[in-house]
């Protein structure tokens, strides 16, 4: 897809050579200036611009030509390029003609001959045609595109692994957009095995796994040496903190995160009390920028799920969701938290379907003004809030608690408070999921009774569950399933027995020596943005401590 197209038509060559010069000279940086000798010419030439995909904003052509006039030719025109701008040029024995041609073809202008200078005569009129033609103008996308329907979990995780990557695409629903069904036809593709995955290289890839789309888009899979010094599991802002500091002093280290940069802090719309950033600063923004500033020291970003964790003989190996394995002298567990479920019924099957986990920046504008409810009373949901504000006809807030008061910060209170289409519900919760293929309606439960209400979307932002199924037993962590670190790690003032190492752990350290966790996944963490960059930091100086013994 190259310029938009100025076509010049005249079967004058040195009038056609003159009106072209003008046109590049005014024109040429924003446009490509093409010429016809013919009506015909000019019609073959449209022929092999709408094979290309090229637009067309503006004919000019002369209306005293042979075989075809100005007047034929751009009546035809109009049925190829519909939006495009017609003006004709005529001599002033024509003027009448041109003018019933304003009428009968639609012709948008008409200039008589000759248009010297043309700063004066030409120009004014044109940038007038041109700016019109502007406004409407819509670039064909050049980028990646998805067809999926809206209402389908797998299309939602394509959408959202797409948009935590910060890769551009658009996203075409085969049951709303007409483009989306021809294009279906053209990759020959099944409209019920969807999603699907179209490239700029006439790719496509078909309901793709994380992995596979992931190698597409250019992320590495798969590991370069099999020794770090450092493996750090998890890519938010601890764990990217963790990458920038090591890296930074000479550390070998490879990070691992199966979803995208920024972890949960990632998805938040804005974060408007971190330092530094008086303005706000979105969630993407801040992860995006600590990556390549990890990435510019030399950080190895490996776009896969770490299955397990294993030590032997003073080295740890991370096991890979593909079998792989990766070994290092020291660890660090970044790996966050995950949004807690909700248990209710309905929820499993409308999760991708009309309920969310997170999410808010992927499907806001899916929600345009429609009503959408959101579960939770935590920064993380005042800020989907205020995100949803700008799109939703109305933005509801259910909060078990009395107020927000206990559990978000001030400025989000005063924001939300000071939106008029945001209404919190406080000691409100969600009791039931309705719905056929997809979410319809919930049933509210509140200090007045229960109520069914009309619902499209719901979004979950409620507590955090550790993301530590995967760890082996001797990871000890507290009864929630958070990583025990430091002096957390004795009991009743003694180390466990499990504790081999003839000094006590670093503040960060786990129940394996050499194994850190940062963020939060550890027990007693503030869960903060901040924070996180500062553990995350600060870990890197006890596992040189750690290293410095070998």
């Amino acid at each position: 897809m190259g310029k938009p197209v100025i076509l010049a038509v005249d079967d004058d060559i040195s009038v056609l050579e003159a009106v072209v010069q003008d046109l590049r000279r005014q024109y040429g940086a924003g446009y490509r200036i093409l010429r016809a000798g013919s009506g015909q010419a000019a019609l073959d030439t449209c022929a092999q611009l709408v094979e290309r995909g090229d637009s067309v904003a503006l004919f000019l052509s002369d209306q005293r030509m042979p075989g075809m006039t100005g007047v034929e030719l751009l009546e035809k025109a109009q049925l190829v390029f519909p939006e495009a701008k017609r003006a004709l040029l005529t001599a002033y024995a024509d003027t009448e003609a041109a003018i019933r041609a304003i009428n009968s073809a639609k012709i948008h202008y008409y200039l008589t001959k000759p248009w010297d200078p043309p700063e004066e005569r030409l120009y004014p009129v044109l940038d007038d045609l041109l700016g019109s033609w502007r406004e409407g103008y819509k670039p064909p996308f050049e980028g990646l595109r998805v067809i999926g329907p809206r209402w389908s979990l797998k299309d939602h995780q394509v959408r959202d692994f797409l948009s935590r990557n910060q890769i551009p695409y658009e996203w075409l629903d085969p049951e709303r957009s007409d483009e989306a069904q021809q294009l279906l036809v053209k990759y020959k593709l099944d409209e019920h095995k969807l999603p699907a995955v179209l490239f700029a290289d006439g790719t496509s890839l078909v309901q793709p796994l994380q992995t596979e789309l992931a190698s597409k888009i250019g992320l590495h899979v798969t590991a370069e040496r099999d020794f770090y010094d450092v493996v750090i599991v998890g890519a938010g802002l601890a764990g990217l903190a963790a990458a920038v500091y090591a890296t930074s002093e000479g550390l070998r280290a490879l990070l691992i995160e199966p979803e995208a940069p920024g972890g949960q802090a990632g998805s938040s719309s804005r974060i408007e009390n971190y330092l530094g950033f008086p303005t706000g600063v979105s969630g993407a923004e801040l992860a995006k920028r600590a990556f390549i500033q990890a990435s510019r020291f030399g950080t190895e970003f490996l776009a896969q799920t770490a299955t397990g964790i294993r030590s032997a003989n003073q080295y740890h190996f991370v096991t890979l969701a593909d079998g792989k394995e990766v070994s290092c002298r020291a660890a660090l567990l970044a790996v966050g938290v995950n949004y807690r479920r909700l248990e209710i019924p309905g929820l499993d099957r409308f999760t991708g379907a009309g309920i969310y986990y997170g999410a808010a920046m992927t499907e806001a504008i899916s929600c345009r003004d429609e009503e959408v409810f959101i579960v939770g009373g935590a920064n993380s949901a005042g800020q989907a809030a205020m995100y949803f504000s700008k799109y939703a006809r109305k933005v509801t807030m259910l909060v078990r608690g009395e107020s927000l008061e206990k559990s978000m910060s001030k400025y989000l209170i005063d924001q939300i408070a000071g939106t008029s289409n945001i209404v919190v519900e406080t000691r409100s919760h969600v009791v039931e999921a309705c719905g056929e293929e997809r979410l319809a309606a919930i049933r509210v439960s509140t200090a007045d009774g229960e109520s069914t209400r009309p619902a499209s979307a719901l979004f979950i932002f409620i507590g955090a569950a550790p993301n530590t199924g995967w760890l082996p037993e001797g990871v000890m962590r507290d009864p929630n399933g958070f990583i025990l670190c430091g002096r957390d790690l004795m009991i009743e003032g003694r180390m466990p027995k499990s504790w081999k190492e003839d000094r006590q752990p670093y503040l960060l350290e786990t129940s394996i020596p050499g194994v850190f966790a940062a963020g939060d996944v550890r027990h007693g963490s503030i869960k903060r943005a901040a924070s996180a960059v500062g553990e995350g930091s600060i870990s890197v100086q006890f596992m040189h401590q750690y290293l410095a013994r070998f």
